[in-house]
């Protein structure tokens, strides 16, 4: 059985949960339970704090953990990174009132910086030698400067609609942050190997995202041209149809080329075009 450390609440929650699922991982209850077994796969799921779940991982108490970036690397514990998973995206910025003048990071030069990322920002600030105080605070961030805890602050933004309900600009992104797959370094061999079955079903599920599955008909003389238009994970499916002298091309794109591309199929001569959903693809 392996133990996966998720946080227990917020948006890498419910990304988290949805991936689970898309992968088979049913549970049998999660409503107010801390250790929740799944009924489809030899998993559990422990329910914690984001901020604890790289040292649960670090000391064995979970196996692996699904974390944000930014806390992984904040926390500094001796767990190995496995897979970055590309969603929960984020980033640490530095912010400042909007009503301040902004001409660089010597700005922050003996200022008092809000965060409750400090190891984080005590690094960058050390990079790039600006000497400044740094006020450690646990939640609510966005409020110090407003209440005269803080000139500035560190934090999390995703589309920067807290910053403005505070008054405050970004000027300056530190880093990026997305969800990862953490793991303990001592695991043993049948953990090892129900963790590689799960990045197998992830990596399926994360494989077939923004991917269509497309079907169109086209005279066997225009074949070509489409096929040039139109190229497959390797090469496209040629089905010969029942009508003479045409066939149908199966193949996979990227959602986001579909409306770029559909014009020149039709121009091409493509007729009876079906778009339809994948939900896991292998590779």
């Amino acid at each position: 059985m392996l133990r996966i450390a998720i946080q227990a609440k917020g948006r890498l929650y419910e990304e988290t949960m949805e991936l689970l699922s898309e992968a088979g991982i049913k549970l049998t209850s999660v409503k107010r339970s801390l250790l929740v077994p799944s009924r489809s796969f030899p998993v559990e799921i422990l329910f914690l704090r984001d901020d604890d779940i790289p040292q649960a991982v670090t000391d064995g108490v979970a196996d692996v953990g699904i974390v944000g970036e930014n806390e992984f690397l904040e926390k500094k514990q001796n767990a190995q990174l496995v897979k970055r998973l590309g969603f929960s995206k984020c980033r640490l910025s530095l912010a400042i009132p909007k009503e301040e003048e902004y001409h660089g990071l010597n700005w922050f030069s003996g200022k008092k910086i809000a965060t409750s990322y400090p190891v984080i920002l005590s690094g960058f600030l050390k990079q790039n030698a600006i000497k400044a105080d740094i006020h450690i605070i646990s939640g609510s961030v966005e409020i110090a400067p407003s209440i005269g805890l803080a000139d500035a602050i560190f934090d999390i933004v995703s589309s920067g609609s807290t910053l403005m309900g505070n008054h405050l600009k970004e000027v300056q992104v530190v880093m990026a942050s997305e969800a990862l797959l953490i793991s303990n370094n001592h695991l043993t061999k049948e953990k090892k190997e129900i963790l590689e079955e799960l990045i197998f079903r992830i990596d399926a599920v994360k494989a077939a995202e923004d991917k269509k599955y497309i079907l169109l008909n086209v005279p066997n003389s225009k074949l070509q041209e489409v096929i040039a238009i139109l190229p497959g994970i390797k090469s496209p499916t040629v089905v010969p149809l029942a009508q003479k002298d045409w066939s149908s091309i199966h193949s996979v794109i990227n959602e986001k080329q579909f409306w770029e591309i559909i014009g020149k199929l039709k121009a091409a001569g493509a007729e009876g075009i079906l778009i339809v959903p994948i939900e896991k693809m292998i590779m």
